[in-house]
């Protein structure tokens, strides 16, 4: 069995087979039509002269029956000619009168039958076809046969007869084309909205679960599948905006209490045991924070015409997390760029990917080392450390949420890299990783320039 992967192609297809086939008997159809209209016509002529030859046919006065032709029917069946022929039998079969040269009778006589009857014989290499009409004259009843050799036929008549096909399938053929033309003209037509529906739909994702596809001029035949697609959209946004809720929720909920547990860890009488304790309370309110951060940017939708110079958010971030690296006897510095290179983005946004980009480097790079943010006039700001470097086959798990390489160091949430892959997707922007020809890493951000 055939199967399109296209309903144009599967329409046109199956139209071109219908059209086909309706060729073929439509063709067949006006054969039969033709051939019997021509026989038709035929028939009553041939009736029609052997009306005209029994008008001329009279009784004597001894009985006798006499044939008195006019000039022009006996112009009509002279031999020379050839053409049409005729015979007049009486009820004992006996021939009376015939222009053949044997003075043959044109269709075996036959006392029973009809009136009016049409009647075909085949004479040696010709076939006669004609009509016989009863009639009686005086006091006789005779059979008047007229008939026509088909050899000797309208040419024009044959003509057609015998062109027929031909004709008919070179008028098919530019039909058939003509048609296909305009069937794939219609159809596109008509599937436009299927395929504006489709560029709709390539749109859809987390960032924009609040599109729908369109139902005004979409087919009545699809437009079931559309809003049956449109409603579990809706399901799914729903799922979306709890799963958001829930998350935000849950972390303003568990604020409280950790600011509770950090004042009662104040008044501990154990300092050290406080201390210990103080740096889980510090990393799960870190952990709160980056969940927060992560509902936030969930529900976030970047203005388009927002600009951000993105030297000058790398060089607030670099001074941000400069006393946190100097703590860990690490460097922080800032080069490339020393004019303005404004980006299309969000400040705000740009800051916290960058700042994460910037605490992930601090965290693993060595320690008397430096963290060099770079940032480039084509719009990318780079991050580069001297740690350990990113496996191959972990460049697609660090931006996963939760995923870390080592579940027991403390301090690590592995949410800060899946912060700034969210960030670069409301940018429809670019991060790329690869490691350092000596030692450590190095992630980029890169930005769309805006043209001042």
């Amino acid at each position: 069995m055939i199967r399109f992967k296209s309903i144009i192609s599967r329409i046109v297809i199956l139209h071109v087979v219908a059209v086909v086939i309706t060729s073929i008997f439509m063709s067949l159809a006006l054969s039969w039509l033709l051939n019997y209209a021509t026989n038709n016509i035929h028939n009553k002529a041939m009736q029609e002269q052997a009306v005209s030859v029994g008008e001329h046919l009279t009784a004597r006065s001894d009985g006798d029956l006499e044939l008195d032709l006019p000039l022009d029917l006996l112009g009509l069946y002279s031999q020379p000619y050839g053409r049409y022929l005729y015979a007049v039998i009486d009820d004992r079969g006996r021939v009376l009168f015939s222009s053949l040269k044997d003075h043959a009778a044109l269709f075996p006589a036959d006392s029973e039958s009809a009136d009016v009857e049409f009647l075909q014989q085949r004479r040696g290499d010709a076939t006669v076809s004609g009509a016989s009409i009863k009639k009686t004259v005086g006091d006789k009843t005779v059979w008047i046969q007229a008939g026509e050799d088909l050899a000797n036929r309208d040419v024009l008549i044959d003509d057609i007869v015998a062109d027929f096909y031909r004709n008919v399938g070179w008028i098919t053929l530019p039909i058939l084309l003509v048609l296909l033309i305009a069937d794939i003209a219609i159809f596109r037509r008509a599937l436009r909205p299927l395929r504006q529906a489709s560029e709709i739909a390539r749109d859809i994702g987390p960032t924009r679960t609040d599109l729908r596809l369109p139902t005004e001029e979409i087919p009545r035949e699809v437009r079931p599948l559309v809003l049956a697609v449109n409603q579990a959209l809706d399901r799914l946004e729903e799922g979306f905006r709890i799963q958001r809720d829930f998350t935000a929720d849950a972390a303003h909920e568990l604020r409280t209490p950790l600011s509770i547990l950090r004042t009662r860890l104040d008044i501990l009488e154990d300092q050290q045991v406080g201390r210990a304790l103080r740096q889980d309370v510090e990393g799960m309110a870190h952990i709160i924070s980056q969940l927060l951060e992560i509902a936030e940017l969930d529900a976030f939708v970047i203005d388009p015409f927002e600009k951000a110079d993105l030297r000058s958010v790398a060089a607030e971030v670099a001074e941000f997390v400069a006393p946190l690296a100097l703590a860990q006897n690490k460097d922080v510095a800032l080069l490339g760029a020393a004019e303005p290179v404004w980006v299309k983005g969000n400040p705000e946004m740009l800051s916290r990917a960058i700042r994460n980009l910037a605490e992930n480097a601090i965290n693993h790079t060595a320690p008397g080392t430096t963290v060099e943010f770079v940032v480039e006039e084509n719009g990318t700001v780079s991050i580069l450390d001297r740690g350990p470097g990113i496996a191959e086959d972990e460049r697609n798990l660090i931006f996963q949420r939760f995923w870390r390489r080592d579940r027991r160091k403390a301090g690590s949430t592995g949410l800060g890299l899946s912060i700034v892959q969210r960030i670069a997707e409301l940018h429809s922007a670019t991060i790329t990783v690869e490691n350092r020809s000596r030692a450590g890493a190095r992630f980029s951000l890169k930005f769309s320039l805006l043209h001042l």
